[in-house]
């Protein structure tokens, strides 16, 4: 019998209780950024990053694989799935994400991210990255659904959170406030004690 999470209500947003009780910390040096090289789709767009993509070219354009720069002639700055979503677009017979940048040791960054960190561009990558492994889903009834992703290779984040007592909503404090602001994750914060 598989588990089926339950949610709880913040306002408009309907949590799953796993992102409260689960335990995740990203662990990079074992999966060196795989998040952004496997898929068979790119990262999930909100409607209002595609502008901020556009607008921030100049800033990290440098720092993308010839490959990526190509795909971003050919296909813009986002495509439509097959799920009909707007999502970042793919290097062409890939599943890499064409924002990104590789160093010298290999590690695939985001490009975007890397340049926002040196204080160029105000945009700093896709909130749906930045909340990796919350996926949102945006409901018809006009809620937003706040659900926690498994996916195989982040296996040993789920273990490194559990060894540090890391809860995925500790983990993604920033991002949480970024999108929904300080009100909402206190409200969480305070939910978590109850469970």
């Amino acid at each position: 019998m598989t588990h089926r999470p339950t949610f709880l209500q913040i306002d408009d947003v309907l949590v799953s209780e796993e992102v409260l009780t689960e335990y995740f910390s990203c662990d990079y040096a074992r999966c060196k950024g795989a998040c952004c090289i496997i898929g068979d789709s790119g990262a999930p767009l909100e409607e209002s990053e595609t502008e901020a993509l556009e607008m921030n070219y100049p800033h990290y354009r440098g720092l993308m694989t010839p490959g990526g720069r190509q795909t971003v002639a050919d296909k813009g700055f986002f495509e439509v799935d097959r799920d009909g979503d707007l999502v970042t677009p793919l290097n062409g017979g890939s599943e890499e994400c064409a924002f990104c940048h590789f160093d010298d040791a290999g590690n695939c960054l985001c490009a975007i991210e890397c340049q926002w960190l040196k204080g160029l561009g105000n945009f700093r990558k896709p909130i749906s990255c930045q909340l990796y492994p919350i996926r949102l889903m945006h409901l018809s009834s006009g809620l937003t659904g706040v659900n926690l992703h498994r996916w195989d290779i982040c296996r040993d984040a789920f273990a490194k959170g559990k060894r540090e007592g890391v809860k995925v909503y500790q983990f993604l404090r920033e991002p949480l406030i970024r999108y929904f602001g300080e009100e909402f994750y206190e409200a969480l914060c305070e939910a978590e004690k109850v469970l």
